[in-house]
């Protein structure tokens, strides 16, 4: 079952990286990395599981050093925001995806239009989700508690084509599910709504 906390951190490389540097990074259960696959972001992923906030306390050290481990390829601070788990139309099996691909899919909602949004997504993207079960492994939908750029945070896995991945979420069908969204659903001007593609390290 997916974490019940989910901490992402974004380290901005600078460009030209030379990504063997992270050779000595290494996926567990509890703790992911991924590289950005997308054109113009040069950006290394973690992602941390913790089943509870005290949890976090025991890995304040290690947290802190991967800023001074990773300065001279870094071309910013590192970006952290916690999560928190809701629900899932696809759980996953494991506490983080343990797949070739992730994506953040991120959407800023009115507070006071969440518990209708709630019902809206179930009855929209979910479905969409549901009904592409054999191209996605799993499907999280968490909340922001610490971040800087609060609200919804979908993590989706799958394995594969990114292509053939991608047609669900850019056909008609789901066009017409962001009109909606965009007229009822997302706040939070540019930022309000993002989504961005990772391939694991171990696949790079």
């Amino acid at each position: 079952m997916s974490a019940k906390y989910v901490l992402i951190s974004r380290f901005p490389l600078k460009t030209n990286t030379d990504k063997t540097l992270f050779s000595s990074l290494n996926n567990s259960d509890s703790k992911k990395y991924f590289f950005s696959d997308e054109q113009g972001i040069n950006e290394l992923l973690e992602l941390r599981a913790f089943s509870s906030i005290a949890d976090i306390e025991s890995q304040e050290g290690e947290l802190e050093e991967a800023f001074k481990t990773f300065a001279k390829v870094l071309a910013g601070d590192v970006r952290r925001e916690l999560v928190k788990y809701v629900e899932a139309p696809i759980d996953s099996t494991n506490d983080l995806p343990a797949t070739e691909y992730v994506q953040l899919r991120h959407v800023e909602v009115p507070a006071e239009n969440y518990s209708q949004y709630r019902q809206w997504r179930d009855e929209t993207i979910f479905n969409v989700v549901r009904d592409n079960k054999d191209k996605i492994v799993s499907f999280g939908a968490y909340h922001s508690l610490i971040s800087g750029q609060p609200g919804v945070m979908f993590i989706s896995a799958f394995n594969g084509n990114k292509e053939a991945y991608k047609e669900a979420f850019t056909n008609e069908r789901y066009q017409t599910i962001i009109q909606q969204a965009g007229d009822n659903y997302i706040t939070g001007g540019n930022e309000g709504l993002y989504t961005r593609f990772y391939r694991s390290i171990s696949g790079c």
